[in-house]
């Protein structure tokens, strides 16, 4: 066995088996490939004898490279679980990760975007668009992520099938979980229109969001749209394709949405990661009191 045939299979793992989102693949595979790259390891057998002593001082080289905080801790998760992994591959009757902690990471708040700023973003990116259909297409994506809550990655998988939608879209999130998400008029409208401008043939199979070759739409395109839309409006980094989910959860939750539907729409798999946002709902509305009050 060889290193890429080592990750060629836990790619394979990630992918089919344990069912990760594309960008967790990418992550955790890239993290495997550094590891093994670094340490010489050709087989499972070598990686599952990897310890924490080993673990410590690759990390330390990470961190020399500028690595933070927050993307060294999701490094040490995703080789903890190459590791583990590896240790089941060759037998270990004990196939635990090596135990060590990685660093304390303060956790943000989302950064929501408002509503006004929501429906600029989705309309500005229609006219910076190169072309009458990339901006067609680019607008009905946005407004799907931030009118139903969709992660970049639920948008993407769409397909021709679901290019005559109704008032309520069946998508699959992380870990094949399927839920029904509510689909806006506006946001109907804008897809229909896509649809009709797309220069590529929509079969029922195929993705329903197309490249400019006529592949599968990438994140880095949509990324790159909205990157556009926030320096023309003049909005912060913060104003991520993500930061629209965000504002789908916090707007619905400031308008009287319980935490367990808002949980169901956003296919969260615990309450607490949902809970988040009542936080956030909170921070913004002490923001609005200082600005407000006399003596804030």
């Amino acid at each position: 066995m060889s290193a890429p045939d080592l990750i060629a299979q836990w790619r394979a793992h990630l992918a089919d088996n344990r069912r990760r989102s594309p960008h967790t693949v990418r992550a955790y595979v890239a993290a495997a490939q550094r590891l093994a790259a670094a340490n010489g390891l050709q087989d499972w057998a070598a990686v599952a004898r990897t310890e924490a002593h080993h673990l410590r001082a690759h990390l330390a080289a990470r961190r020399a490279e500028g690595l933070g905080n927050a993307s060294t801790a999701r490094e040490l998760s995703a080789l903890k679980a190459f590791i583990a992994f590896a240790r089941t591959q060759s037998g270990d009757p004990d196939p635990v990760a090596p135990r060590l902690k990685g660093p304390r990471v303060k956790k943000g708040l989302p950064r929501p975007v408002t509503p006004d700023e929501a429906v600029n973003i989705t309309d500005i990116v229609d006219s910076l668009a190169a072309d009458d259909w990339i901006g067609a297409r680019d607008r009905a994506v946005l407004l799907l992520m931030y009118g139903s809550g969709l992660r970049i990655a639920e948008a993407l998988s769409l397909t021709g099938r679901d290019a005559l939608v109704g008032e309520v879209l069946t998508v699959t999130g992380k870990g094949g979980k399927q839920r029904a998400v509510p689909v806006l008029p506006i946001t109907r409208a804008a897809i229909a229109a896509y649809v009709k401008a797309c220069p590529f043939p929509l079969t029922p199979a195929d993705p329903l969001f197309r490249g400019t070759k006529g592949g599968p739409l990438s994140p880095g395109m949509v990324q790159k749209a909205m990157a556009q839309a926030r320096r023309a409006l003049g909005l912060p980094d913060t104003a991520t394709p993500h930061a629209l989910r965000h504002s789908f959860a916090t707007h619905l939750l400031s308008a009287g949405a319980d935490l367990r539907s808002l949980q169901e729409l956003l296919g969260h798999a615990s309450l607490g990661s949902t809970q988040i946002y009542t936080r956030v709902d909170t921070a913004a509305l002490l923001e609005n009191y200082r600005k407000a009050h006399p003596r804030g």
